[in-house]
């Protein structure tokens, strides 16, 4: 394929990465642990971590689940916010074996059911504040070893210990649970594992780069969710692919091992567990944010210390943006705020240039993808609105419902192919040979057109597509424009039934100003649009339905949630 795009990268960018320099994942994790073992790796409510206590802790709790007798490929659940656990967990799974099966921690004792019977998770590491609804489904599922930790288990003796004790018994933030102990299943608390896994050898756990590391579930939001089967091959190759484009965005540090990365994003979610892992590979530090929702602790502790690369999807941005502290943080230190999981709000990212002096840069992955696949050049000085460029050794094509590919300029599926691209969906080879075609691409259901550049613009998905009297409208386009009218914080446009049209666009605005109407934000869309991509309904509200992650759920506004 005739990569044009390749004309259009930065200086010093590779074209491709090297996949085969690792054995696998697990290899790459070890080599940085060695490294640098005497370096910070994260910082978590000002309890540091060093490289050197993840590889001793990470090994402990990896020889306790050999000793349970799991078989090699097990999979184990992960069901953590932003604590140091996180990491340690999902270190000690890969270097015993094992397949990583990141859950989210607010799921319903619906969605984690499904989620542990689809992946066939027989162990899981749990926050006790989540141990209930575990407690409400097990009994359905094959888990059989559960490792319970608490908030400050790894946060200091003393500070650790008054932690947990004020979440469970003052602010009461641990519902009661009762594990059934019933036939072989065994529950450990989680400092308890670590302490009889210290006596233990880690046995090497033999992976290749074609072993399942990670079941990375998708959303779900229009149907139940199916688990990406992401190798040790696709998982490296994402960092690499990462580390290449990245890299010299910080120049100015002068060594990325100085990096201090914000992760407030959950690290569960695929696009902050990559660029986790790319922090990894660097020997830099995160900044652990368990709370991304309280918006003041947040910006209190991106008082603390510098800061390089801050990740974040458009609705965070929004949120410190809105919080009246935010604009006496130094901002001098950084140097990537890459925007991605949801599309990038133009209103938002001219607000945040203004105030941090750092452009935003969007990019685009799925679960599907290690979060890879598209990004902005990260010297960029101002917001493009558009998903940048295939990153090295990707392939991008847009293509017809056929498969075709279609001609530079012409409006189609976007369909990606990588080292970095899943094998598969787990144990469902029919929508696995749905998402897929014959020359191999993935097919992301996300419509979009390419330039001559190289440079992707989405023009939306195709299921939420609007049809007005039979013109197509495209919500990301109405949302983007009216993101810019003034006194709008926000704002989600849906195709609601017509009688007369077929559909009519319905927009919900958030605003900040309390004098905007419903006929300002009409007037100033029949100045922006075209007659037919007008709202025929406009309706504030307080806030947005969304996702954990903080992508706006459409569908639920369609439903008048």
């Amino acid at each position: 394929m005739d990569r044009h795009w390749l004309a259009s990268y930065p200086s010093g960018v590779a074209h491709d990465i090297d996949v085969t320099q690792y054995h696998s994942l697990t290899s790459l994790l070890e080599e940085s642990f060695r490294k640098n073992k005497d370096r910070p790796f994260s910082v978590c409510m000002n309890r540091w971590m060093t490289y050197g206590q993840v590889d001793t802790l990470s090994a402990a709790l990896g020889a306790y689940l050999q000793s349970r007798g799991l078989e090699h490929g097990a999979r184990v659940a992960i069901m953590l916010p932003n604590l140091p656990q996180f990491a340690i967990t999902m270190a000690a799974i890969l270097r015993a074996g094992y397949t990583c099966v990141n859950v989210n921690p607010l799921y319903t004792a619906r969605e984690l059911e499904h989620q542990l019977r689809d992946s066939g998770a027989t162990a899981i590491v749990i926050l006790e504040n989540f141990a209930h609804t575990l407690a409400d489904v097990i009994d359905k599922t094959q888990v059989r070893e559960v490792v319970i930790t608490g908030l400050g288990d790894l946060l200091g003796f003393w500070y650790g210990r008054w932690l947990t004790f004020a979440v469970r018994h003052l602010a009461k933030l641990v519902p009661a649970y009762k594990l059934p102990l019933t036939g072989d299943r065994v529950v450990t608390p989680f400092k308890q594992a670590l302490a009889r896994g210290s006596t233990l050898p880690l046995r090497p756990g033999g992976q290749t780069l074609d072993a399942i590391a990670f079941l990375q579930y998708t959303g779900g939001t229009t149907g139940l969710s199916k688990g990406a089967v992401l190798t040790h091959r696709n998982i490296v190759a994402a960092i690499l692919q990462a580390e290449a484009w990245f890299t010299p965005a910080l120049g100015k540090i002068g060594d990325v091992s100085r990096t201090n990365s914000i992760a407030a994003l959950p690290l569960y979610h695929i696009f902050a567990l990559t660029l986790c892992l790319l922090g990894i590979r660097w020997g830099s530090h995160m900044t652990l944010i368990p709370n991304p929702r309280d918006i003041g602790k947040f910006v209190q502790v991106l008082k603390q210390r510098p800061f390089h690369l801050l990740p974040a999807v458009n609705t965070l941005f929004n949120a410190l943006l809105q919080h009246p502290q935010f604009k006496s943080v130094d901002f001098s230190h950084l140097c990537v705020s890459q925007a991605g999981g949801m599309a990038a709000s133009e209103g938002t990212a001219r607000q945040w240039q203004k105030v941090t002096g750092c452009a935003m840069v969007e990019g685009w992955g799925m679960s599907e993808t290690c979060a890879i696949g598209t990004n902005n050049p990260v010297n960029a000085t101002e917001f493009s609105g558009s998903i940048g460029l295939p990153l090295p050794g990707i392939d991008v094509a847009i293509k017809d419902d056929e498969g075709k590919s279609l001609a530079i300029g012409a409006s189609g599926e976007i369909c990606i192919r990588g080292p970095n691209v899943m094998t598969g969906y787990y144990l469902q080879p029919e929508e696995t040979a749905k998402a897929f075609t014959p020359d191999g691409y993935m097919r992301t259901g996300d419509i979009g057109i390419m330039d001559d550049r190289g440079f992707t613009k989405i023009i939306d998905r195709k299921k939420d597509m609007i049809i007005v009297s039979g013109f197509n409208v495209f919500p990301n386009e109405l949302e983007n424009v009216i993101s810019l009218c003034p006194g709008v914080v926000e704002c989600a446009a849906v195709g609601v039934p017509d009688a007369m049209q077929g559909e009519s666009i319905k927009v919900f605005v958030v605003k900040n100003d309390p004098l905007l109407t419903e006929d300002d934000v009409a007037r100033y869309c029949r100045e922006n649009f075209t007659g037919y991509k007008v709202p025929k309904y406009i309706e504030f509200r307080d806030d947005l339905p969304k996702t954990n992650v903080g992508k706006i759920l459409r569908r639920e506004l369609r439903a008048g949630k």
